[in-house]
């Protein structure tokens, strides 16, 4: 790395470019890590010498006679020389933190964010490889390049993950009430903002589910397990049927389920509230599949002919009335 580029950016002087390419060299090697350490004291004691020599130097109005004589040097003096002596051991010592703060700032601005509208999903894959399916009106963060010790996702929504496998590197996918960390494995994580839902279905692999508010409180699921959050904690049950993670496919899936558990899906996923009128329907409970893309009037039309329902839209299509 060119020094003069190096001292731009310990002047604060660099652009972001030129501040992501010094990033990127210096997080290539430990060796590169260690130049750029190197080269930061000798700026600053660089920095110092420039300052002692500006303040020695004789005033103008001193005669060459008087430079040979021996100079007495002020009580004060010797206490500002000391006080920068100690400034650049200060900076030296604290060139780790700012470089880390640089780092995440720079890690902050090189965030990916992924929304998906309601009613449709998307795939993607991450930097390492592992490819991700994310559900309606989802939306994950993740970085340009996952740093040395984790690869780490911040996912509202839900997501069906295809993780590749990195032992030294653990896959985190963080959500508000839970982190999901993994080494390689195929997992489903719902976990939509302002609800009480959570739910993460492991089917290959390994996964522990840490809560954020206590670390040391974990779980961990072996294939064909999920956990599910029920009364502020989470229950592990049996995975018995993958219909409900064909979302992916484009579909949604119902086996058994009551009819307000249906109108709750259709809400999640269409981004509408529905304002059930009609308690008649609560006694209800469907078997069947939606393909996504057909829309929630299709998916409604279609529950009218086997139960004995209307529904109403608002003239923005926000709220649904059942009655």
């Amino acid at each position: 790395m060119d020094r003069e580029q190096l001292y731009k950016f310990f002047e604060g002087t660099a652009s972001v470019e030129e501040g992501m390419a010094i990033k990127s060299w210096v997080e290539s090697s430990a060796e590169n890590e260690q130049a750029f350490y190197d080269e930061r004291k000798m700026f600053d004691a660089l920095l110092l010498h420039s300052n002692i020599l500006r303040d020695s130097a004789p005033c103008d109005n001193e005669t060459e006679g008087s430079a040979l004589k021996p100079k007495t040097i002020r009580p004060n003096i010797l206490k500002m020389e000391w006080l920068k002596m100690v400034g650049v051991v200060l900076l030296t010592l604290s060139i780790s933190y700012f470089y880390q703060q640089y780092k995440e700032s720079l890690y902050a601005q090189s965030m990916n964010i992924i929304s998906v509208p309601a009613g449709q999903r998307t795939n993607i894959t991450l930097p390492d490889g592992s490819n991700v399916w994310l559900n309606a009106r989802t939306t994950m963060q993740y970085a340009n390049s996952f740093n040395r010790n984790e690869r780490v996702v911040i996912l509202k929504g839900e997501a069906y993950f295809d993780v590749a496998k990195d032992e030294k590197h653990p896959f985190i996918v963080q959500t508000e009430k839970y982190d999901v960390e993994v080494l390689g494995t195929q997992f489903n994580v719902s976990a939509y903002p302002g609800e009480e839902e959570f739910e993460t279905a492991l089917m290959q692999g390994s996964v522990k589910i840490n809560l954020q508010a206590d670390p040391d409180k974990s779980i961990r699921l072996v294939p064909d397990q999920k956990a599910v959050l029920k009364d502020g904690k989470l229950e592990i049950t049996k995975l018995d049927d993958y219909d409900s993670y064909r979302w992916k496919e484009g579909l949604i899936c119902f086996k058994d389920e009551s009819f307000l558990d249906v109108m709750e899906c259709f809400e999640k996923y269409y981004g509408v509230q529905i304002i059930i009128n009609n308690k008649d329907a609560l006694k209800y409970y469907y078997t069947g599949k939606f393909r996504q893309a057909d829309g929630i009037d299709y998916a409604l039309n279609i529950l009218q002919k086997d139960i004995n329902i209307k529904y109403k839209k608002t003239n923005d299509g926000s709220i649904i009335h059942i009655n």
